[in-house]
């Protein structure tokens, strides 16, 4: 491979930013996708996948390999994302469980539930580094360099229209998307630096917390375990809370340790030891395998299902948080049985075809 880009590239970022910045007469909107971030490195017949952590994805989605070489330019450097579309939203859930050893299972899951890969970048084209010219420039030229691609490589909308924005920040979470990306016009291409911004959707909901992790530093709490019950009665682990200074995490072993459970087989997630080889059907349990890290340990300490606290989150993906909650507060007047899936806001479903089109 010989291109002017050339793999490893860490992906530009996009810092958190509360409410939409309004245009400036340089600003472009688009859609934040909820999947892989992948940079596509095409040099004739090779393709190279490469993920946000430089851990390469080019084996596990040999379909995305084919659809670059029948639908992108030949010599080429595309950033976008990753993702599968199932029904009218995103699939987060099945886009994991593409990320398998197996070479086997790799090709049965590539045509049973294939990926798409949007774009909304162009780093390099033909001999040519573009990662120098501002984005308005890198936009108009990927806007030509996908002129003739299929289903499979899809060109990100995009508006300079703040109002518009505002709007698809609202519409397109029922599809499943994350919010809305901002990035200045005259932005060069800026490896691994948070110089765009995202505006992310927030809401609460009141969690018992069932466990806690110790951190990755010593004997201390590294993330709150949190549950939702579902309507027959189970508590189903749906995320952690994770954002407290060093100082409250040693203060927290103290104030959890009364609710502290010796015996596993007492708690609602007295299952997990099963569930974390696969056991345990129709209840989401923390301790599965993590499929980025083999070695991560996922054990965690039991704690009666007494407390409630409130969390901000940003979205659901299924039954479970899509990113670590924030913790707002605790909640001693909310009693642990009424923290249910009711509770949660369900966005107006959108047909995720129509954004596609746009």
């Amino acid at each position: 491979m010989a291109l002017p880009v050339e793999p490893p590239v860490s992906p530009m970022l996009a810092k958190a930013v509360k409410g939409m910045p309004p245009q400036d007469g340089s600003l472009y909107y688009e859609p934040k996708w909820d999947g892989f971030r992948c940079i596509v490195f095409r040099d004739g017949d090779e393709v190279y996948l490469g993920s946000r952590n430089e851990r390469p994805f080019t084996r596990y989605f040999p379909e995305l390999v084919e659809a670059v070489k029948n639908e992108l330019p030949p010599r080429c450097v595309v950033d976008g994302e990753i993702i599968i579309v199932r029904g009218e939203s995103l699939d987060f859930d099945t886009l994991q469980q593409r990320i398998h050893p197996a070479a086997s299972r790799v090709k049965l899951l590539s045509e049973q539930t294939p990926a798409s890969f949007v774009a909304f970048d162009l780093l390099a084209l033909g001999s040519e580094s573009l990662m120098d010219e501002p984005f308005s420039v890198r936009r108009a030229r990927l806007e030509e360099a996908l002129a003739k691609s299929g289903d499979s490589v899809r060109l990100t909308p995009v508006t300079q229209d703040d109002r518009v924005a505002g709007e698809w920040f609202d519409m397109f979470e029922g599809a499943g998307l994350d919010g809305i990306v901002v990035k200045p016009g005259d932005l060069p291409y800026s490896p691994d630096k948070r110089v765009m911004f995202k505006v992310k959707h927030e809401r609460t909901a009141d969690c018992v917390v069932a466990g806690y992790r110790e951190h990755k530093s010593g004997p201390i709490v590294g993330s709150l375990l949190l549950g939702l019950y579902s309507p027959d009665g189970r508590l189903h682990h749906v995320g952690v809370a994770a954002s407290f200074p060093m100082k409250r995490r040693e203060e927290l072993v103290a104030e959890l340790a009364p609710y502290r459970l010796d015996d596993l087989s007492e708690h609602p997630w007295g299952a997990w030891a099963e569930f974390a080889q696969g056991g345990s059907e129709g209840q989401r349990l923390p301790g599965a395998v993590s499929r980025w890290n083999a070695k991560k340990d996922l054990s965690f300490i039991p704690l009666r299902p007494d407390l409630v606290i409130e969390v901000a989150y940003d979205h659901m993906e299924g039954d479970r948080f899509r990113h670590t909650a924030q913790f707002r507060r605790w909640r001693p007047d909310r009693t642990p049985s009424s923290c249910t899936y009711d509770q949660l806001d369900r966005p107006v479903r959108y047909d995720l075809g129509e954004i596609l089109a746009r």
